[in-house]
């Protein structure tokens, strides 16, 4: 037998109540059948008794009362009439004997012949009184029964005695014979007993599911406590339309009487749409059905369904208050949905201005018409904001629709609050003011009240003001306006408008803070950046630098300068220091000073660099002692000198981008600089190129913001700039900065940009002049005899004795104390700079001679004379410079600058 869900059941254990009662059925049947067995065979037995009883006296009296019965007895031998005359009754009536005895008991016939005269074994005095005597003894022949009958002669007196017997074995032999049919019957009986109790066990076992008593009693129990202690209604409704059950929630939401039971849903008195619902039998699924002042959710299914029986049961479920509650949740979820979509919208970049009109735009659109934003003026300027007092001067920022005529004061106005008005002294409270009825005009018309009208006439009806908070400081205020909507703000939307407005607050401080701290970059960062261009003849140069925006970032750390260098040459220099802000700016401006004086040392730009790269070592390693200090390792630097004299271009770079020269002809390349680590990594070399540049070539530094952009990649952007160049390569530096800027620079700048264009001039033979000197003394005045037909030639005789005591010091110094050949140069530029070179890499240094020292006082001679002196070093020696300035100097070339 099959348990519960499947499992196999002990046919003996029969737990089921199926089981339990298919045993019990069986062994009442069974009992039943032993009983009727056991009543049948004592009744045969009483039967038998009776039997015995009657056959004994029916044959002793009917032997009695025969014919010549008692003339034998009067016979002289009664036994041998009587003696046959027994015998053959006996054998006919099936008896064991027939015995007729004398009035004293004495036989006279016997189916034994040895017995006949002897005494009776029996009561026979009951007999002898004319009566019967029956009686059950147990005689030589076994248990019997049987009967003493008097033999009456004429005169009506017992002249004798007939006794008739049989065994009990003879009579219940018969009825034993029918013992066969007797337990074959009831054999059947149980069989057929037992089949229907297994049909009505199978029957009840599928009503039942295989359940124990257990299992349904708690089954019923849980049924019960779930039906009434349900907080849903539970309706069935049989295949007949009849009410089968309803628990007592149904009975409460349907308001049904208590003995409906048995009724059809007709007969509840329900509403025709839920009587219809009910006895339909249809499926639904949370259908919502009023009934009376409840709104219930319903849910119908068939019963029928896997073998079940007709009809249907319904559940109902009281939504009334949920649906209250949900629609609260509802509103507080689009709140929170409403906040989110705030905090995506506003604060997008970190610019006052334009997250004031974020917040304006999105309060309109979202559950304002009309909605503006105030803030103090101090805080567009990106100061602390101070604490609001009556006289403070808010201006307009944002306004989320061009609304002049409406009323309200357009973008850029100045107001003060009125103190005496519900605004005014809610902003000095800091706390917000609801006004759901503008017609009232309850004193906030005080503010304008020209405008105030306005705004009445042109359907505004209620407002709402936030003050903008943010760490304790009101930083303005926020407006809302409701006009299209003719549902006026209540307290609900005064709630919403406070913590959007503290959300946007918070923005608008984090961009005043930054805004603030940009601009002290950009001072500072200006402040250290060139102001203008030195007086050079060698290149005529156009720069641009453009500072990241605010809301892109901030101010990084790219700078450039253009240091003129003695020899008529010059240095250009691009950096680029990782990072933005104040730290960056500031460390940009260590660096150019690190440039600067590095630059006097008159180095090739490969040992420049070596000596600024040791120095962002040195520096980092400083400032690792403290966490709060940000590195300088990860600059990067191109350092480029130009020769205007012989037209040589000397370039070397750390990690930067390689610089662009443009030719004559229109061609724009990448100068194959060899590349070098970032400034500060250390360990190795920076090589140096040198080229040519032909007059009239450009000569462009940039920094990586120039080519860098999220739009396109960085090998897209140089290509870019190439072909920029080339299409603008016979314009002026100036109008191919402005060029490269337009083309390349997406607004607002993302990172900062420096770009440098130079066009090389080279110096006029003419205003060159070398000679060759011998390693003789006697050479020095040769020397001074040329100098001074030169500077005649060039009109600076008055510079000739100068020049001659200058050049006749380094020239008697080099003769004597360095390596030929020795070579002087003249350059006439801005200044007459004079050169002595030789092959010697030991460089002079100037002294303080003793008054008895009969030498020392050349170079002393030469500081004195000159503005400027100095070495500088070659690949096979060095050159001694002097600079001296010129009353007339010829007129520069045109410099152009940007800003």
């Amino acid at each position: 037998m099959a348990g519960r869900y499947g499992r196999p059941r002990s046919v003996l254990r029969m737990r089921t109540v199926a089981g339990q009662v298919f045993l019990l059925q069986v062994a009442i049947v069974v009992l039943l059948v032993a009983a009727a067995v056991a009543a049948l065979v004592l009744q045969s037995r009483a039967d038998s008794d009776t039997e015995a009883r009657n056959r004994s006296v029916a044959v002793a009296e009917t032997f009695a009362n025969a014919p010549g019965t008692a003339e034998a007895l009067n016979s002289p031998d009664p036994t041998a009439v009587l003696q046959p005359a027994a015998e053959r009754a006996r054998e006919r009536s099936g008896v064991d004997f027939i015995v007729v005895l004398n009035t004293d008991a004495i036989r006279y016939t016997h189916p034994l012949p040895d017995r006949i005269g002897k005494k009776f074994v029996g009561n026979v005095e009951p007999a002898l009184r004319g009566g019967i005597v029956v009686e059950r003894i147990t005689g030589t022949i076994g248990p019997l029964v049987q009967a003493v009958v008097p033999i009456v002669g004429p005169d009506g007196s017992v002249v004798g005695l007939v006794s008739a017997g049989i065994t009990i074995d003879r009579v219940s032999g018969v009825v034993e014979g029918q013992f066969p049919l007797l337990f074959g019957s009831a054999a059947g009986v149980l069989v057929l007993a037992t089949g229907g109790t297994a049909l009505v066990s199978r029957r009840l076992r599928r009503q039942t599911h295989g359940l124990g008593p257990t299992e349904m009693t708690r089954m019923y129990e849980h049924h019960d406590a779930v039906l009434h202690a349900v907080r849903e209604g539970v309706v069935i409704v049989g295949g007949d339309g009849r009410l089968l059950l309803a628990n007592d929630e149904a009975r409460k939401l349907l308001g049904l009487p208590p003995d409906v039971d048995g009724r059809t849903v007709a007969e509840l008195g329900l509403d025709p749409v839920t009587t219809e619902l009910l006895a339909s039998g249809r499926t639904v699924t949370d259908v919502l059905h009023p009934v009376g002042d409840r709104l219930l959710a319903v849910n119908q299914r068939s019963t029928d369904r896997n073998g079940g029986p007709p009809g249907s049961v319904t559940t109902l479920r009281d939504t009334t208050e949920l649906r209250a509650l949900t629609g609260r949740a509802d509103v507080a979820r689009g709140r929170l949905n409403l906040l989110y979509e705030a905090g995506a919208e506003i604060g997008t970049t970190l610019d006052v201005v334009r997250t004031c009109e974020e917040l304006a735009n999105f309060a309109a659109a979202s559950f304002a018409d009309l909605a503006t934003v105030d803030v103090v003026e101090a805080v567009l300027q990106g100061e602390e904001p101070a604490a609001i007092r009556g006289g403070t001067e808010m201006r307009r920022t944002a306004l989320s629709a061009d609304r002049e005529n409406m009323g309200l004061h357009p973008v850029g106005s100045t107001m003060r609050f009125v103190p005496t008005t519900p605004l005014g002294s809610g902003l000095a409270r800091g706390e917000a003011v609801l006004e759901t009825d503008l017609a009232d005009f309850a004193g906030w018309q005080e503010q304008n009240p020209e405008r105030a009208r306005r705004l009445v006439e042109n359907g505004v009806h209620s407002k709402i003001a936030v003050p903008l908070r943010a760490r304790g400081a009101v930083l303005g205020v926020a407006l809302f306006w409701r006009s299209a909507n003719p549902e006026p703000f209540d307290e609900d939307d005064l709630s919403l408008a406070e913590e959007l407005v503290a959300r946007a607050a918070v923005s608008i401080d984090n961009a005043r803070r930054y805004s603030r701290e940009h601009t002290m970059a950009v001072t500072l960062q200006r402040s250290l950046l060139p102001h203008g261009l030195p007086e050079q003849n060698a290149l005529d140069v156009a720069y641009r630098y453009l500072p990241a925006h605010a809301g892109r970032g901030g101010v990084g750390g790219d700078w450039f300068d253009i240091i003129p260098l003695p020899g008529a040459r010059v240095a250009l220099v691009v950096g680029d220091v990782v990072g933005h802000g104040l730290h960056a700016a500031a460390n940009m401006g260590r660096l150019r000073t690190a440039v600067h004086n590095f630059s006097t040392l008159d180095l090739p730009p490969g040992e420049i660099l070596w000596h600024l790269d040791e120095l962002v070592a040195r520096i980092d390693q400083d400032e690792a002692l403290d966490p709060s200090e940000a590195g300088v390792t990860g600059a990067t630097c191109l350092y480029a000198i130009y020769d205007p004299a012989s037209g040589r271009c000397s370039m070397a770079r750390a990690g930067h981008l390689q610089p662009v020269i443009v030719h004559r002809d229109g061609t724009a390349e990448l100068a194959d600089v060899p590349g070098g680590p970032p400034l500060g990594l250390g360990g190795l070399p920076f090589e140096t190129l040198d080229v040519v540049l032909p007059e009239g070539s450009e000569l462009v530094l940039y920094t990586d913001g120039l080519v860098e952009d999220r739009r396109r990649d960085i090998d897209e952007g140089l290509e870019l700039l190439r072909r920029t160049l080339a299409d603008h390569a016979d314009d002026l530096p100036e109008v191919t900065c402005s060029a490269v800027v337009r083309t390349l620079v997406s607004h607002p700048a993302r990172d900062d940009i420096a770009l440098l264009v130079g066009r090389t001039h080279r110096l006029d033979p003419a205003d060159v002049a070398d000679w060759d000197v011998q390693s003789d003394p006697a050479a020095v005045s040769l020397v001074r005899a040329d100098v001074s037909r030169k500077l005649a030639e060039w009109g600076l005789t008055e510079e000739s004795f100068t020049t001659e005591l200058i050049l006749s010091e380094l020239v008697t110094n080099a003769i004597r104390h360095a390596v030929g050949p020795i070579r002087v140069r003249l350059i006439r530029d801005r200044s007459l700079i004079c050169e002595v070179s030789d092959h010697s890499s030991t460089s002079p240094h100037l002294r303080q001679a003793a008054t008895t020292d009969e030498g020392g006082r050349g170079l002393f001679l030469v500081a004195q004379f000159a503005d400027r002196w100095g070495t500088r070093y070659t690949g096979d020696g060095k050159v001694i410079w002097t600079e001296q300035s010129l009353a007339a100097a010829p007129p520069p070339p045109h410099i152009r600058r940007g800003a």
